[in-house]
């Protein structure tokens, strides 16, 4: 659950970069929160709380997903690949599976890295 706070807390940075593990958490428990509000929203009769919850990630989703591209070395223009049906979806997808580049990359530091302790 941290890792999707810590997401929610860079609400807008689309500077630095992402790890793997930052960015699947943060997919994984939106996807949780979503189902949950969904089946609450059918009780309900109305899709007011998964439609809210949806518009308040718009931004944070983008910015991790940038986040994470830069980790791999890209630039956030890659995003607008997404829009190619399929093929862009998918490529997406393996870009955000892939590892970070290790050490320092145009985009930053590493949050690999090991801070060294003075």
């Amino acid at each position: 659950m941290n890792y999707f706070l810590d997401v929610l807390k860079k609400y807008a940075v689309f500077s630095g970069r992402a790890r793997r593990k930052e960015y699947w958490m943060f997919v994984l428990f939106s996807v949780i929160i979503s189902i949950a509000l969904t089946i609450v929203d059918s009780f309900i009769g109305f899709p007011i709380l998964s439609a809210v919850f949806s518009l308040g990630l718009l931004v944070p989703s983008l910015a991790v997903c940038v986040r994470r591209l830069h980790d791999t070395g890209r630039s956030a223009w890659w995003l607008l690949f997404g829009f190619v049906p399929l093929v862009g979806s998918i490529t997406l997808l393996v870009f955000t599976c892939l590892d970070g580049e290790a050490g320092e990359n145009k985009y930053g530091h590493s949050p690999k890295a090991v801070p060294a302790f003075a």
